[in-house]
């Protein structure tokens, strides 16, 4: 038996990603260098195909080519998730400064979350990390490995910048042109 084909239909039967120890506790009768090679070249023979081996959430998984998922979702009928923009503001809030407070959410926002963070809790994209140790014990929160999941990021580094986010804003500088005499 090829170990790339038991990698892939152990993770292809995953119904969430598997971190490599999760597949090393799995096949425990193969070396962990062993197995992180087979996920490389099973990265590497999905490459440019319909369905990609990606690492997402702190583990692997496999997912539809971003290139054919207009294709993906015309057969499945299915929407795409949509947020509002209270929403994505609370959202993007507990990711970049978890673990946050409700308090220090509204603040930031200007206005009252509890409705989004309650929606968020259901969604599963955040989640109670514990009480902050002050007065009052105020629950924190962050997010969670689905939240990782849905917007495709292995970790929270794959987070883009502030740096990043400022340039989609920036205009395209071009050069003046002499103006050109017309006769």
């Amino acid at each position: 038996m090829s170990l790339n084909a038991i990698i892939e239909s152990v993770v292809f039967a995953a119904d969430s990603p598997l971190s490599l120890d999760r597949i090393c506790d799995m096949l425990p009768e193969y070396e962990r260098e062993d197995i992180k090679v087979g996920l490389k070249e099973l990265v590497d023979f999905y490459a440019g195909r319909g369905v990609v081996l990606e690492e997402v959430a702190g583990g692997w998984q496999f997912r539809t080519s971003p290139d054919y998922q207009q294709f993906v979702v015309r057969h499945l009928k299915a929407k795409t998730v949509k947020f509002s923009p209270s929403a994505m503001e609370t959202l993007a809030i507990v990711a970049y400064r978890q673990p946050v407070t409700r308090t220090e959410i509204e603040y930031l926002r200007g206005v009252d979350c509890g409705g989004v963070l309650k929606t968020l809790l259901e969604k599963k994209l955040v989640r109670i990390l514990g009480k902050k140790d002050i007065p009052g014990r105020p629950l924190i929160y962050g997010t969670t490995k689905e939240f990782l999941e849905i917007f495709g990021l292995k970790d929270l580094k794959g987070l883009p910048t502030l740096k990043e986010i400022q340039s989609l804003d920036e205009a395209p500088h071009f050069d003046q042109q002499e103006e050109l005499p017309l006769e």
